[in-house]
């Protein structure tokens, strides 16, 4: 199952910042023992990244939590599910910019390219901007759903659920979409609590994107 985001990142020479936490330490690579170790060996195996990205560090210092989180990130996150890759996406990255998280914030922006997102669409995330018509009108809905899901869960009714059902969303997506949201609230608070940095990794999407455009141009003016 290897993800066409860790591909990029495989097959990339450039090197994505170190994971590094600043308030607790993490469970390396290079220390993992035991079942977390064969953890770590079947994430980089499985997922096609060859280093193993440092939220699930944080995670392994329960190896049973860290066991259960990679198999609800492979069945919910990682996957189509009744919303698509792209669509859970722009709700990690809207959440994690609510929530002031700069490692899950960047990366889940780079998914979000990576799944088809327009940087013009992530920039109005980013910045909370959901009324911009780079979204469209159904997408508008869903995530203004996922803000409150995140901000102001104790304040939804079923006015909320009816809105985001009359731009077009089906119960099952909606509900799907409060998983989703829920559970970027936790991992962002993992991750800033352990005090994680971002990786990197929106930047490497633009360079390798910057370079591929001047690389068709190149071809193209070399055709005859």
């Amino acid at each position: 199952m290897a993800l066409p985001e860790y591909e990029g990142i495989a097959s990339s020479a450039r090197k994505l910042h170190p994971a590094e936490s600043v308030n607790i330490p993490l469970i390396e690579e290079s220390t993992a023992t035991g079942e977390v170790a064969a953890l770590y060996q079947h994430f980089r195996s499985h997922f096609g990244r060859p280093d193993v990205p440092g939220i699930l560090k944080c995670f392994a210092t329960h190896p049973p939590l860290l066991r259960h989180m990679m198999d609800l990130s492979e069945s919910l996150i990682f996957a189509d599910g009744r919303l698509t890759r792209k669509h859970k996406e722009m709700i990690a990255t809207l959440v994690s910019a609510q929530n002031s998280c700069p490692y899950c914030q960047d990366s889940h922006a780079y998914f979000l390219r990576v799944h088809g997102g327009s940087s013009q669409a992530l920039a109005a995330i980013e910045t909370n901007n959901l009324d911009s018509p780079e979204l469209t009108t159904a997408e508008q809905t869903l995530l203004g759903f996922a803000r409150k899901v995140n901000l102001n869960s104790h304040e939804i009714c079923r006015a909320d659920v009816d809105l985001v059902r009359q731009a077009g969303w089906s119960e099952l997506q909606i509900a799907e979409a409060v998983h989703v949201a829920a559970l970027f609230a936790t991992f962002n608070r993992v991750a800033n609590a352990f005090g994680l940095e971002s990786q990197g990794l929106l930047a490497l999407c633009d360079i390798e994107m910057h370079e591929a455009q001047s690389e068709d141009i190149t071809t193209q003016r070399s055709a005859p």
